[in-house]
């Protein structure tokens, strides 16, 4: 086990981007922080990446072009065998249906709802990957 040492951020609101880097940095994280605004752009990170950091991916769910759920899905057998990376469903969306969804793909580690809070961020990056 180890701690995570990059985050990154897929949104397509840059400001939800930016506040959540600052909840992580003021929960303690000093580890890189990777901002994306379209999930088609963090697939091509994911596939280019060897994705030997241990990382969080934060995942919005409303974003056009390809959805959180298409993003998780077409990212699922890129991260699949890297236990030390974890995505996690990060969204304003509080529909039950939206929860279930997530449960229900193995890939999504996690479900929380906007904003990132500094108490939520520093309990995931001291929680060994």
């Amino acid at each position: 086990m180890t701690d995570p040492q990059r985050v990154l951020l897929v949104d397509d609101n840059e400001s939800d981007n930016v506040f959540h880097e600052i909840m992580l940095r003021k929960a303690g994280f000093t580890g890189e922080v990777l901002a994306f605004e379209t999930g088609v752009d963090a697939l091509a990170f994911l596939q280019s990446d060897p994705l030997e950091l241990p990382t969080y991916i934060f995942l919005d769910i409303n974003m056009p072009m390809m959805n959180g759920f298409e993003v998780a899905q077409k990212a699922e057998p890129l991260i699949a065998g890297k236990p030390t990376v974890i995505l996690v469903m990060l969204t304003s969306s509080g529909s039950p249906h939206d929860r279930e969804r997530a449960a229900s793909m193995p890939v999504i580690r996690g479900f929380l709802t906007k904003p990132l809070t500094v108490d939520v961020a520093r309990e995931l990056i001291r929680r060994p990957l």
